[in-house]
């Protein structure tokens, strides 16, 4: 019974490879090697057959293509990922805004787990975490090879609960051990909105949510009802969020009609295009956007198309370079796969991802050092981490004097000062 099983999985497999050849043969002309593919799915199935024939335990079928599925996706880049029905629900969570957790971004960058950026007020951010830690640990199991999927499982949990993360923190050159408890996530998109000098106003945006176009509009109506005459917009450690609130927040600032982002992908669906549809923009007065290596995805979009656009001035230093988008696609057995399917690009048709967004002005934080970081090979950490490590308990350190934001606000009264001569 097993044998005809297994002989009907490997004809189903073949003919699903003859029936792909049969459909791209009806769209373009194109070499035999592209229609290779029934080859290599018959080594799948000859694969498969062999582990069932000789693995020294028994294994059941779904769980080898699952396997070979997460191996496929992962191969990919490391936004690409194959969940199985338990994953694919359990990963809806992120949609309802609240969960157990610690309150940062992750992603996967040169093979590491890599912090995007701790989320403000978040028991990571208290813990002292900051944007380009890397996790090499999680409860003492490596981290070597760990998937986006199960790094997050692995660091959710009940509130209250605790999880104990080694970081590299590289310009320490030092392994650093925290002990941080789960809690529940609740994020207001908007921290701060204020005037802080000469009618200069200060926004920090903290992530883009649904409600963020309408939180904004209030705070900057709030503002300009004040007398603000020039706008701070914070995106340091703003690790993005949902695309269509990344336009709406890009299109306040901008004339409607205006090219706010637009996408790139190998089929003509995927190549769109967002334009500024805002009827009364908030356009009168001069802008600097401050951004770091923890501002990403939405953050690079907004900071992207208001420097094209002649609109604000970046300040503080590169970004984190997520510029791709992922499409999620259920399958019938209720898994699903997250697939990269096209690329952002700023107005001026500059890409984000891998590459990030430069700012005119690069500033420093104080806290940080201008030494040249070396380039840590992957494998040489993993190989480092069990012969030395080094447990440091740290205070968490807020600077009193943000030197970014002072030149900032130096830089809005020079505009603010060239604007007047220029109208005389």
């Amino acid at each position: 019974m097993r044998k005809g099983i297994l002989i009907f999985l490997i004809i189903g497999i073949l003919s699903f490879g003859f029936t792909v050849e049969a459909k791209l043969k009806l769209f373009k002309d194109t070499s035999k090697k592209d229609y290779d593919i029934y080859q290599y799915l018959g080594l799948f199935a000859e694969t498969i057959s062999l582990i069932r024939s000789n693995y020294v335990d028994e294994v059941e079928i779904k769980d080898l293509i699952y396997g070979a599925l997460k191996g496929m996706l992962s191969s990919l880049d490391p936004h690409s990922q194959f969940m199985d029905p338990d994953t694919y629900n359990e990963i809806k969570v992120e949609t309802e805004g609240e969960f157990g957790g610690l309150g940062i971004v992750i992603s996967i960058k040169d093979e590491l787990l890599t912090i995007i950026s701790p989320i403000d007020g978040t028991p990571a951010d208290k813990a002292g975490l900051k944007a380009g830690d890397r996790i090499v640990k999680i409860d003492g199991v490596s981290t070597k090879g760990i998937t986006l999927i199960d790094a997050v499982k692995k660091l959710r949990g009940e509130p209250g609960t605790k999880v104990n993360l080694t970081i590299l923190r590289e310009n320490e050159k030092k392994l650093l051990e925290f002990t941080i408890e789960r809690a529940i996530i609740k994020i207001e998109s908007i921290k701060e909105a204020k005037l802080i000098a000469d009618k200069i106003g200060y926004i920090r945006l903290v992530e883009f949510q649904e409600k963020t176009p309408q939180d904004l509009e209030e705070a900057l109506n709030k503002l300009e009802s004040e007398g603000m005459e020039g706008l701070i917009l914070d995106l340091r450690n703003n690790p993005g969020g949902l695309l269509d609130t990344a336009v709406a927040v890009a299109e306040k600032f901008i004339e409607p009609g205006k090219m706010v982002v637009f996408t790139k992908g190998r089929i003509a669906n995927q190549n769109l295009e967002f334009l500024s549809r805002a009827k009364k923009p908030h356009l009168d007065y001069p802008m600097v956007i401050l951004i770091n290596e923890g501002s990403a995805s939405a953050s690079e979009i907004v900071a992207g198309c208001l420097r094209d656009h002649n609109r604000a001035v970046l300040l503080g230093t590169k970004t984190f370079g997520k510029g791709s988008v992922q499409t999620v696609i259920p399958l019938r057995d209720g898994s699903a796969i997250r697939l990269t399917t096209s690329k952002y690009f700023t107005p001026s048709g500059n890409p984000i991802h891998g590459v990030g967004i430069l700012p005119d002005v690069e500033v420093p934080l104080v806290e940080e050092t201008k030494e040249k970081k070396e380039t840590i090979k992957p494998e040489e950490i993993f190989e480092q981490i069990e012969k030395e490590k080094e447990e440091i308990v740290l205070e968490e350190t807020k600077p009193v004097y943000d030197n970014q934001i002072q030149r900032a606000i130096d830089l809005l009264k020079g505009l603010k000062v060239y604007s007047r001569w220029m109208k005389k």
